[in-house]
């Protein structure tokens, strides 16, 4: 594994993980009216380009990242959707 890919690894892992305490706290409380629902848009539509850009490529921390950003990310906009 090179350098750039350790790097990479852990910037992902770094970035993905801070999406879970809002996961947490909108799954725990059902609060969402103080969550952009264009933001969460907007990003996740992003995180969707940057996951086709990885796959494109073959980098797997950008798959592996945008995956789970996804997957987070996608969770919160169906809770805001749901809640808000």
């Amino acid at each position: 594994m090179s350098t750039h890919d350790l790097i990479g690894g852990f910037a992902a892992a770094l970035t993905t993980s801070s999406f879970i305490p809002q996961v947490l706290r909108v799954w725990k409380t059902q609060h969402t009216k103080d969550i952009s629902l264009l933001m969460y848009l907007f990003f996740t539509i992003g995180v969707c380009l940057w996951l086709t850009y990885g796959i494109l490529l073959g980098s797997w921390p950008i798959i592996m990242a945008n995956s789970i950003t996804l997957l987070l990310a996608g969770t919160v906009l169906i809770l805001k959707l749901r809640f808000g």
